[in-house]
C-alpha cells in the first residue's frame, strides 16, 4: 500500500489513528458506472445526477453532480456548509447571494464559499445544464435552505 495515499471510509468502516494503518481499507481507483438521480428542491422539477457524492459512491470529502434545470426553475435560498463550485455547460444559471445577482453562462463558473447565502434559479428559455462540486460532499443535512 501506498503510504502517501489517504483512507478512504468504507460504509460501517471506523477510521482510527494513522497507528493503526493495516486495519484501513484503500480504495485508490474506482468506476462509478452510472449517477444516482437525486431529488432535486424547487418549484419545477429539475434533474440531479450525482455522480460522486455520500448518496452514488459513499463519498464524504466532496460531490460531483450535473444538473439540468428547466426554464423557469428555482429553488430556496440556502446557506450551505460546503463550498460549491459550478460550471455552466449550457444555458444561463442566476445566482443570487445577499449583494447581488449574477448571471453565470455556459463556459462560465462560479465559486459560492460555504456560509455565504445563495439562490440558484434558470429563469431564461433553455434553462440550464452545469456541473456542480461541492466541499465537503453535498448533504440535505448541510445546505440549510431557507423556510419556504
Amino acid at each position: 500500500i501506498n503510504q502517501d495515499r489517504l483512507p478512504t471510509k468504507m460504509p460501517g468502516q471506523v477510521l482510527r489513528g494513522s497507528q493503526d494503518q493495516k486495519n484501513y481499507k484503500y480504495i485508490l481507483v474506482k468506476l462509478i458506472e452510472s449517477p444516482k438521480i437525486i431529488a432535486a428542491a424547487g418549484n419545477k422539477p429539475k434533474t440531479i445526477e450525482e455522480y460522486i457524492g455520500i448518496v452514488n459512491s459513499s463519498t464524504h470529502d466532496g460531490s460531483i453532480a450535473r444538473m439540468i434545470s428547466p426554464e423557469g426553475w428555482s429553488e430556496p435560498g440556502q446557506k450551505p456548509e460546503f463550498d460549491e463550485y459550478t460550471v455552466v455547460l449550457k444555458g444561463a444559471l442566476q445566482v443570487e447571494t445577499r449583494n447581488n445577482k449574477y448571471i453565470v453562462n455556459a463556459g462560465q463558473a462560479f465559486i459560492v464559499r460555504k456560509e455565504e447565502w445563495v439562490r440558484y434559479s434558470t429563469p431564461f428559455k433553455e434553462g440550464a445544464e452545469y456541473i456542480a462540486v461541492c466541499l465537503p460532499a453535498f448533504s440535505p443535512d448541510t445546505v440549510n435552505r431557507d423556510d419556504s
